[in-house]
């Protein structure tokens, strides 16, 4: 899972992105290059079972995020920009609520709904101009030959420039099979599921919940694929900075229960339909990430695709029951490790031993 965090320049995505992946560097004004790191997800459930068997590796899953310079007309000319964020699963568009006059806003005043509704812009005219030089190609080409897959597309792609036309976005639409598959091809900005990542100040730190629920209810009311999760930069930035024993304290603190990365994870996570399997022994103990209502034999793909291919059975038991009876011979001795099939749809926090030809 790859997402890119978006946004315009000084509302803290920088600092986002050090606090996720660890990874410092220095705000770019004006690049056009992206950057790249790795953030390990949370996982309580992987972390258990590895003190349970003690094995030599506990992996968690990872998401990828890219670090983009800000959003602007010019950047979105810039063939190596716009290529960095076409081939991202999401987008992570941090929107700043703090005051701080030692930073100043590019636009002189702090108003997240104005931010949102400037970038959303700057991706819909993007998106526009895509589908305006394919047009002038299918037109073109249905001139020379008759072909139903051009006419096809071609009234697909008029649906969508009436779309961004309208100053809707193209998540928006509501796409069935062949066309959903047709129109994702071409790997449009504005059709990405977009988290807004709301950087509030310290003095609001108490008031996550409140203030996503605030923009859910307005600034988000009626957008599909979209979801907020709220954060605090400037705290989360010094909780990077302790050791992980003193995290939780320093959080409670503040009246807060989970970190940044924690409610960002997750929040991704529910916003592209994913949840992650385990599985769990001697060698290694190991989360994967798959979409919610995956089968068995497709969770087996995520691990090896032979393992898919040569798919015979899985043996199934929910981690916390593993973690209660001690391990594989207390849930088999209770009879509560179940064999599966392929159409088995794995449940999240599942743990699997793939049998397999």
């Amino acid at each position: 899972m790859k997402t890119a965090i978006i946004g315009l320049p000084m509302v803290g995505k920088t600092s986002l992105f050090t606090i996720l992946t660890g990874a410092h560097q220095e705000a770019r004004i004006g690049a056009t290059a992206a950057r790249t790191g790795v953030a390990k997800v949370p996982d309580a459930r992987v972390e258990a079972l590895g003190r349970l068997f003690e094995p030599p590796k506990v992996t968690h899953a990872t998401v990828e995020y890219v670090d983009m310079p800000a959003i602007s007309k010019e950047n979105l000319r810039e063939a190596s920009y716009l290529g960095s964020l076409r081939v991202v699963d999401a987008f992570a568009h941090v929107l700043r609520l703090f005051g701080d006059q030692t930073v100043p806003h590019e636009k002189g005043s702090v108003d997240p709904a104005r931010d949102l509704e400037d970038v959303e812009t700057e991706l819909i005219l993007s998106d526009l101009l895509v589908i305006e030089k394919r047009l002038e190609r299918l037109d073109k080409d249905r001139k020379k030959i008759r072909n139903p897959e051009l006419d096809r597309e071609f009234d697909l792609l008029v649906r969508a420039k009436a779309m961004l036309e309208d100053n809707q976005p193209l998540r928006q639409m509501v796409l069935e099979g062949e066309d959903e598959k047709r129109l994702r091809g071409f790997q449009f900005l504005s059709q990405k599921p977009m988290l807004y990542v709301l950087n509030l100040g310290e003095e609001e730190a108490g008031k996550l919940h409140e203030r996503e629920r605030e923009f859910r209810e307005g600034a988000l009311a009626g957008r599909h694929n979209t979801a907020a999760t709220a954060i605090c930069g400037k705290i989360e930035a010094e909780l990077a900075e302790l050791p992980r024993e003193e995290q939780r304290d320093y959080l409670a603190s503040y009246g807060m229960k989970e970190s940044g990365l924690e409610r960002l994870i997750s929040a991704t996570y529910t916003l592209l339909g994913l949840m992650s399997f385990l599985t769990a022994g001697e060698d290694e103990c190991r989360a994967w990430t798959i979409p919610a209502g995956s089968p068995a034999a497709k969770a087996a793909g995520a691990i090896h695709s032979d393992f898919e291919k040569k798919f015979i059975r899985a043996a199934v038991v929910n981690w916390q029951t593993l973690i209660d009876h001690g391990g594989y011979a207390g849930v088999r001795e209770k009879g509560l490790l179940r064999l599966e099939g392929k159409e088995y749809i794995v449940k999240d926090g599942d743990v699997l031993e793939i049998r397999h030809g």
